[in-house]
């Protein structure tokens, strides 16, 4: 039933207007539906939406990533857009120039590890940028 179906990501803003300007000027996405409330956005095959929520973001686990091919490039532009990546130094998760190995992750797709960096959106939510590393 639900393996059939496509997964959408609902993303808490206090403020939608200073969520949609981060989203636009930091990441370069753009709405491809509007609502009262909500703002649609597609990336790839898949979509997420971020809605008008009084509650805040708890900020302290991945609510959304990105899989890319290259994150060395893929963090450059975004850095050169204003945004600024997470460091971690915990046990089993270093970051050094906010990116991390994680070994383990994507076996499925052949892979034998993740290499992941971490950001925070204008609305405190946790996303993250990750590349297979096979």
């Amino acid at each position: 039933m639900l393996q059939n179906s496509d997964v959408a990501t609902r993303i808490p803003a206090q403020d939608l207007a200073r969520a949609r300007s981060f989203y636009s000027s930091k990441l370069g996405l753009e709405p491809v539906e509007e609502r009262p409330g909500g703002l649609r956005y597609k990336c790839g095959n898949s979509y997420f939406v971020l809605f008008k929520s009084a509650g805040s973001a708890s900020g302290s686990h991945t609510q959304m990533a990105w899989e890319v091919d290259d994150i060395e490039a893929t963090l450059n532009e975004l850095r050169r857009r204003g945004v600024a990546f997470e460091e971690y130094d915990l046990p089993g998760l270093k970051t050094v120039n906010g990116i991390a190995e994680v070994e383990g992750n994507y076996p499925s797709k052949g892979g034998v590890g993740e290499r992941g960096a971490w950001f925070r959106d204008s609305e405190g939510n946790l996303l993250a940028i990750g590349q297979p590393i096979r």
